[in-house]
């Protein structure tokens, strides 16, 4: 567990704003050597330097233009080192969305996130004052995917899973309700967050293949869907106690929350309650985002709409667009409490 003065640190550098106001990254993912080639023909695969900067295979996908030998996502020393400097006392580690493989043959799926859940339990164990770890799951078998949030919650002291938005069914889709029970029972959350589609299964828009747009627009509609689908297809109602986390601010949701809320209350599939005066406020009031939003004016919009109170900080530690926690030390020790909260952590 996360100690009350973990976010003291002998670097200096830090400050005293930092030390009183310690910062919980609830998004930061991780890649583990022991992991490498561990669904067999789909990788993933380190490779070397390609055209735009180091690559790295999953399946039939590439991604380019970030480091992972030597950098904070394989060697641990490194991450510790980096969370020093940007003042981060404890930082939650989940899958690498490349990884997440929920498209895949599913025996081979279980037996990667298997693999993967139990190094990831190994590492965090060596740090606990520092690291906490969410579960890969098979999500494309809701059976295989409960129970190993089940072995990863109570055999390997994991905080809960982290799921892609896309594996072939909704995210209200009554088969994940034994799912959504068992994180309610286990009393842990689930981390939502995009995956890449073109890794084992055929893109779905070829327009996203320019520009990096899979990360910079994909992404952020792929969140702004899951948020709109659990809210709609009745998930929250159905599991009042589940706790959902959203990357990158859900997404286009904050700036979309007019037009999806009048949705709710007007469109003939809206049920009586969701319709009703604060329906739909009710239910994004529910949710948990992450502020890895990468501008104040975007922050502010977003607490605007959501308020702070299930409000967390997330970096992408070490990724292309990594960020940095809000400067507010008033915001980053309310972000902090919520994610102890969210997390189960102590106080």
């Amino acid at each position: 567990m996360l100690p009350s003065n973990s976010g003291e640190s002998s670097h200096a550098a830090q400050g005293a704003g930092r030390r009183e106001a310690p910062v919980i990254d609830v998004h930061a993912h991780v890649v583990l050597a022991g992991t490498l080639g561990g669904a067999g023909r789909y990788g993933p695969e380190i490779l070397g330097e390609a055209d735009g900067g180091p690559a790295f295979r999953t399946g039939a996908y590439t991604f380019t233009g970030v480091r992972y030998e030597g950098s904070a996502f394989l060697d641990v020393d490194v991450r510790l080192a980096a969370m020093d400097e940007a003042g981060i006392a404890y930082q939650v580690l989940s899958p690498n969305p490349l990884t997440y493989f929920h498209h895949i043959e599913a025996n081979i799926a279980e037996s990667f996130c298997r693999r993967h859940n139990d190094l990831l339990a190994e590492l965090v164990s060596g740090h606990p004052d520092r690291l906490g770890g969410l579960a890969a799951l098979p999500m494309q078998d809701p059976g295989r995917a409960v129970k190993e949030l089940e072995r990863a919650v109570c055999d390997l002291d994991l905080l809960g899973a982290a799921i892609g938005t896309s594996f072939g069914r909704p995210l209200d889709d009554p088969a994940l309700d034994p799912l959504y029970a068992a994180a309610v029972h286990l009393d842990v959350p689930l981390f939502v967050h995009p995956g890449f589609d073109c890794v084992d299964a055929p893109h779905p828009d070829p327009r996203l293949d320019r520009f990096d747009l899979e990360l910079v627009v994909g992404f952020a509609a792929e969140e702004t869907l899951a948020v709109a689908t659990v809210i709609y297809g009745g998930v929250l109602d159905r599991h009042p106690q589940l706790d959902l986390c959203f990357s990158h601010g859900g997404g286009a949701a904050p700036f979309l929350f007019g037009r999806m809320r009048r949705a709710a209350q007007v469109r003939p599939w809206a049920s009586p309650d969701l319709a009703a005066p604060g329906g739909f406020e009710a239910r994004l009031g529910r949710l948990w985002f992450d502020c890895h939003v990468h501008d104040p004016r975007s922050l502010a919009l977003l607490i605007d709409v959501v308020g702070d109170g299930r409000l967390v900080a997330g970096t992408n530690f070490a990724g292309w667009d990594q960020g940095r926690p809000p400067d507010d030390p008033d915001l980053r020790g309310r972000l902090a409490a919520n994610a102890r909260r969210l997390l189960r952590l102590a106080p």
